[in-house]
């Protein structure tokens, strides 16, 4: 059936509440029978549309935990990792049902030379979306995202992690006011504190945080190699992107919102304490990501 048939009838039905012969009124001004009118109310649902149904719940869900900041392909990338979407997705279809939805990605316009041209570092996408990885420190994923705090949430604050993307395991976290080169700074120096002299693959978003020069005078004194996301690619750092989502969904949206600043901290670091040491996966052979990082070390 066309969707503006099943749109009539939609309207029809709520137009047509308690006002009598309105139906049979304006089944006429669209050339369309009372007995098909009733037929699509009393036929079963199809498969396809169960599916459609389902995969608009799911895709708002994840639009809205993602602070309405991410497009198709990070949704994607979140429905394939969706308990409840047991079919497989395409990007064609999420594209339609966003469009269905009203919604797009509401990321912030770019301010222009915010940085000086001669500042910015850009680095190729070395990464590829290669996310199988043999060992620990062989790629480590960056990035930042948003929290709040307070009586109404009206406090935000930016939590920094650098995640191992071998077993996941979140390595390094920093919380500051907002994403600056200084904060991934200090959450890198608590990385290689953790790890010790190494020389991952470093792949990172190309936020200004990270192609600044202040950044990438620092982070070059490792000696590491640098990557970044193709832009506007969310899928190209996928596992850090999923590891927010569900600290959020699972951790942080299952606590009653932090009243204060040490209250959040205390949460936050609960929060990647069990992400950590307790959480287990099958991918991980059902070890948790401290315990699969450390059999291989």
């Amino acid at each position: 059936m066309k969707k503006q048939r099943r749109l009539a009838y939609q309207a029809i039905k709520e137009v047509s509440q308690n006002k009598h012969g309105s139906i049979t009124l304006l089944l006429g001004v669209i050339g369309v029978s009372r007995q098909a009118y009733n037929k699509f109310w009393h036929r079963k649902e199809t498969e396809h549309e169960t599916q459609d149904k389902l995969l608009k719940k799911r895709i708002m869900h994840w639009y809205d935990l993602n602070t309405q900041t991410i497009g198709a392909g990070a949704i994607l990338s979140n429905l394939k990792m969706d308990d409840q979407v047991t079919f497989s997705v395409t990007l064609k279809q999420v594209k339609r049902l966003m469009r269905e939805l009203s919604i797009r990605c509401q990321s912030r316009i770019k301010k222009r030379d915010r940085i000086k041209q001669s500042e910015i570092y850009l680095r190729d996408n070395v990464l590829n979306q290669n996310f199988k990885v043999t060992s620990p420190n062989q790629v480590w994923l960056a990035d930042s995202t948003e929290l709040s705090y307070g009586m109404n949430g009206e406090n935000k604050v930016r939590l920094s992690g650098v995640l191992d993307l071998y077993g996941r395991h979140l390595i390094a976290s920093h919380l500051s006011p907002t994403e600056t080169s200084e904060a991934e700074k200090e959450v890198f120096k608590k990385a290689f504190s953790f790890a010790g002299k190494v020389r991952p693959l470093i792949h990172t978003d190309r936020g200004s945080a990270f192609t600044s020069g202040t950044f990438n005078n620092f982070i070059s004194g490792y000696k590491v190699t640098r990557s970044m996301s193709r832009p506007g690619t969310p899928y190209d750092n996928s596992p850090m992107e999923r590891w927010w989502s569900e600290f959020k969904l699972r951790w942080i949206d299952r606590h009653p919102m932090p009243k204060t600043y040490s209250e959040l901290v205390k949460l936050v670091e609960d929060g990647i304490y069990y992400f950590n040491h307790v959480n287990r996966s099958e991918t991980r052979n059902s070890h948790t990501p401290e315990e699969y990082r450390r059999m291989a070390i």
